[in-house]
């Protein structure tokens, strides 16, 4: 894997032992809008702070599609990958997307 690109806001994250990047761009975002049903980012920062296992899923394809790396559900719902590591990368792609230049 090529190293991080940090200005860009890349994070990762292991699935089934690979190594994936994970990038909140703005496709990105607009994906995660569309699975979490969610009108605009006052309504989405809301939603974000009540996500079911499911709902982790779909931010992580959208971070994954972002990252370039894109996973279908299938493969992702399969894939192993640590909850807690999980939750950190998440953080981290949306912390490093909103970080003040």
């Amino acid at each position: 894997m090529s190293a991080l690109n940090r200005a860009r806001g890349e994070t990762c994250l292991k699935i089934n032992g690979k190594t994936h990047t994970l990038c909140l761009t703005m496709g990105a975002l607009a994906q995660i809008e569309a699975s979490l049903d969610a009108d605009g980012l006052e309504a989405l920062s809301q939603r974000l702070r009540h996500l079911s296992a499911v709902d982790i899923l779909a931010v992580l394809a959208a971070l994954l599609m972002g990252g370039g790396n894109p996973l279908d559900d299938e493969k992702l719902r399969s894939a192993q990958i640590d909850p807690q590591e999980t939750a950190e990368a998440v953080a981290m792609a949306f912390s490093l997307a909103v970080r003040e230049a």
